[in-house]
């Protein structure tokens, strides 16, 4: 019987797990298939605060998880089945290692970015290709840069883009926009920003250094074209990782978990979430941790209170 159960271990899990096992808690953190997080795949990482040269993205996943460690927190690597929420304690199935049991559970199991699915483009994360604009925009200065998608999210990292970027380039595959009409009236008015509408990337192309373009067909005259480019910017959305909860807790349309406004806490008393499952606004690794923290915290509280009836 644990006293709570960490189930993700981005910097959302990790920040609760250091902050519990200080408290002298011993929590459980469950790793899934992805060590650390979305973190991991990006090279980078400049704008986590207390890093001037900056520090790559798996060397702060890995201080983070020494950190926890040095204070007793307890890791395993699994993949969580399912959860019975219905009544406390709360009991857990992992895959291949069986059942465990928490009096509390935080989830921070993150949202995984949508990909493609194209050639080039999982071999070349971090070497010119990204998810993430705020995190790897900097990297672009005056250069060419492609971002795909054409939903609100799309038009906003083009449009942050264009203050590092020489040209943006917009591609979508349909000749018209998913994104609400203030969004794409704002991108419209960016002339840095250009548009290749009704067109499907086909090749993310690389010469072994980076990326070199994108290979694309014109969905009107059935040409390949390929439009040079020193970064390709994948914007089609996230999914967070809430389908193993099968339904137990509260989410938006999206997936995404709710909390209450100003808290970690979720619609079942002893059950809190953080970082990027319930944030589909921010999505930076200070503001994860930022959550992990008042996750702990909420989830200390909870105990306490408790005890004492």
């Amino acid at each position: 019987m644990y006293k709570s159960i960490i189930i993700g271990t981005g910097p959302a899990g990790l920040t609760a797990a250091i902050y519990l096992a200080r408290a002298n808690m011993k929590p459980l953190v469950i790793e899934g298939p992805e060590p650390g997080g979305q973190l991991t795949t990006t090279t980078e990482v400049e704008n986590f605060p207390g890093f001037p040269e900056g520090i790559m993205g798996p060397d702060l996943m890995a201080n983070m998880r020494k950190q926890a460690e040095r204070f007793g927190a307890e890791f395993m690597t699994g993949w969580v089945n399912s959860v019975d929420m219905s009544e406390r304690p709360f009991k857990l199935q992992v895959e291949g290692k069986g059942e465990f049991v928490g009096e509390t559970i935080i989830i921070s199991t993150g949202a995984s970015a949508r990909w493609l699915g194209i050639p080039g483009e999982k071999d070349n994360i971090g070497r010119g290709v990204s998810t993430c604009a705020t995190c790897d925009g900097f990297f672009f200065r005056n250069k060419k840069i492609v971002v795909i998608g054409g939903g609100d999210s799309a038009m906003e990292e083009a449009n942050f883009l264009t203050r590092f970027a020489t040209n943006v380039e917009l591609v979508n595959r349909r000749d018209e926009l998913r994104a609400s009409k203030i969004m794409q009236d704002r991108a419209r008015e960016n002339e840095k920003i250009s548009w290749s509408l009704n067109r499907t990337p086909l090749e993310v192309e690389a010469n072994g250094m980076g990326v070199t373009g994108l290979k694309v067909r014109n969905n009107a005259t059935g040409e390949d074209e390929t439009i040079q480019t020193d970064g390709v910017f994948i914007a089609i959305g996230h999914t967070p990782n809430t389908k193993f909860l099968n339904g137990q807790i509260d989410t938006d349309e999206h997936g995404y978990i709710k909390v209450k406004p100003g808290s970690s806490e979720t619609n079942v008393p002893g059950v809190f979430a953080c970082g990027d499952v319930q944030d589909n606004k921010y999505r930076q690794a200070i503001t994860a941790a930022g959550s992990g923290c008042m996750a702990a915290l909420d989830c200390e509280r909870f105990l306490e209170n408790i005890g004492s009836h």
